[in-house]
């Protein structure tokens, strides 16, 4: 291994450090805890080296983020592929997105809720996002019948995604998810 190689995956280990320090702190104690000097002192490297990285917080919220991404796909995929019938498959994912969401809601507030410079929808989506989408389009195609399935799929993520916030909130009846679930899925199924 040549000695830029090592720098390269040094530099690639300590960035991974760093969005691993603050996706663990905001599960923790919530974004505002997350500081450039918090995370500085938890990893152990400067406030220049965390920079040297990430141009300031907003950058950093936004690797959390699309980490985020890549574990939420996993997540539905696995869900989704349990199943062969398109109905339970739909239901699977949903049931994945909604526990991934309750689980995770410091993570899931990074990628959904707060503001971070992530384009979605567009010629410039990372692919994390895009495999997210992925996961939806295979799950909802089936059912789709001659709607426009785009359409269908923002429709049923927002649907979701609604829920996942006003549970989080405490805003919905905490006893009621079960039948909520089930009223979605038998307008989309």
């Amino acid at each position: 291994m040549s000695i830029q190689e090592r720098r390269e995956r040094e530099r690639a280990e300590r960035r991974r450090l760093i969005v691993d320090a603050a996706r663990e702190l905001a599960e923790a104690e919530g974004w505002d805890a997350v500081t450039t000097r918090r995370l500085a002192e938890r990893v152990e490297y400067s406030q220049p080296v965390l920079y040297s990285h990430f141009k300031g917080k907003d950058a950093i919220v936004r690797a959390v983020a699309v980490q985020g991404f890549v574990d939420m796909t996993e997540r539905l995929r696995a869900a989704r592929t349990a199943h062969r019938s398109p109905a339970r498959a739909l239901r699977a994912l949903a049931i994945a997105y909604l526990d991934f969401a309750a689980e995770r809601p410091a993570l899931y507030d990074a990628m959904f809720v707060r503001e971070v410079d992530l384009a979605f929808g567009t010629a410039e989506t990372p692919p994390e996002l895009r495999a997210a989408f992925g996961e939806f389009v295979a799950a909802v195609s089936p059912l789709a019948g001659d709607d426009d399935l785009e359409t269908r799929i923002e429709v049923f993520w927002s649907a979701l995604h609604g829920q996942a916030t006003l549970d989080h909130g405490r805003r919905l009846r905490a006893g009621h998810r079960r039948a909520r679930l089930d009223l979605l899925l038998s307008r989309f199924s």
